[in-house]
């Protein structure tokens, strides 16, 4: 496992770790859990980004009215 070092505020570590004792961890681990969640995003984005890629050729069409949409939407309402 790699070290590595950031600078904070006194005060901002110090709530840190009350937050991580009240969680029954240490700040290492709560922040080795943030790492996991935040990369876990960036993941989530690129998928998405691979996938509006794919879909690039697909054109919406024309533009619905407000009326139309409104059909659509009491249509699917109503048919579940």
């Amino acid at each position: 496992m790699k070290k590595i070092t950031f600078s904070a505020d006194d005060d901002l570590i110090e709530q840190a770790r009350l937050v991580a004792r009240s969680q029954c961890k240490t700040l290492n681990e709560a922040f080795r859990d943030w790492l996991r969640e935040f990369t876990a995003q960036s993941g989530n984005v690129q998928q998405i980004e691979a996938l509006m890629k794919r879909l690039s050729h697909v054109k919406a069409g024309r533009r619905f009215s407000r009326e139309e949409m409104n059909q659509r939407v009491r249509k699917r309402a109503l048919h579940g």
